[in-house]
Order: structure tokens, then sequence, then C-alpha cells
């Protein structure tokens, strides 16, 4: 059991909580990025950083990933990938990609994609607040506990 995130835009509170449970729980939490992701060190964190472009650190992660992993990551297209092949994937702000809401999720992404070419303005999520670390921190702390 490892964690993998998709380090390119992950939030520096959440890259810290996933630091201090990979520590406190004995799991391998890896950050993939393009670029440079400061991180403590300990036995457990690991950071690799992979070439600038479309994908790459994606790919990465699909390509060191196994069932029964976690995944973090605000990438649909990425969760749906890692769903397919068997692991558990939620977003920096603790919401669940499951089986049963992917599909609709990716069908949103595009929509809203489509939506932004087409030179609609669509906004952002809502800023990051402290209910979004608390959310996250309880969610990585339930999957930590069942998956044990």
């Amino acid at each position: 059991m490892s964690i993998w995130v998709d380090a390119d835009a992950c939030p520096v509170p959440i890259r810290e909580i996933i630091c201090r449970a990979a520590a406190r729980w004995k799991v391998h939490a890896t950050f993939i990025a393009n670029h440079v992701v400061p991180l403590p060190p300990g036995p457990f964190i690991h950071t690799r950083q992979v070439m600038q472009g479309f994908d790459v650190a994606d790919n990465e992660i699909m390509d060191q990933l196994k069932a029964g992993d976690l995944v973090i990551t605000q990438d649909i297209p990425l969760a749906a990938e890692a769903i397919e092949k068997g692991a558990d994937v939620f977003n920096p702000r603790g919401q669940a990609f499951t089986k049963e809401n992917i599909r609709q999720r990716l069908a949103m992404r595009n929509f809203m994609e489509e939506m932004r070419n087409a030179g609609q303005v669509t906004g952002g999520p809502a800023p990051f607040g402290q209910s979004d670390r608390k959310e996250f921190a309880d969610k990585l702390d339930r999957w930590l506990q069942r998956n044990r």
C-alpha cells in the first residue's frame, strides 16, 4: 500500500498532512511533479521530478500504481485511470472519486472545458480553506485506518 500524489497542483498544507500521516503510519508517500517539491526528510516520504510535458507526471503515477494504493489528485482523467487500475482516489479537498461518480465528473469536466473553449467565463473552485484541510485530513486518516 502506497500513496501517490500528483504534486504539481497539490496545496502545501495538504502535502504537510500527507507527510505527517506517512511518517505516523509508516506508509510510503511519493510526490510526483515536473518541478522541485520541497518536502521534509523521512524514510517514508519520496519525491520524483519528471520532465515537463503533457501528462508526464500522470503517466509516472500510472506506471508505478498498484491496486489498493491511494492517489491524491485534482486531475479527473488521472483519477478515472487510477480507479480502473483498482486504486482509491480523492482530491486535496477530501472528495472521493469512485466508480460510481467518475463518469459524471468526467462529463462535467468535459462540458466545462467546452464552455471555456467557447469563451464562456466559468469561474474556478472556491478558495482552499481550513475546512478543506480538515476534510482531507479526516478522509486520509479513515483511509489509512481502513487499509492498514
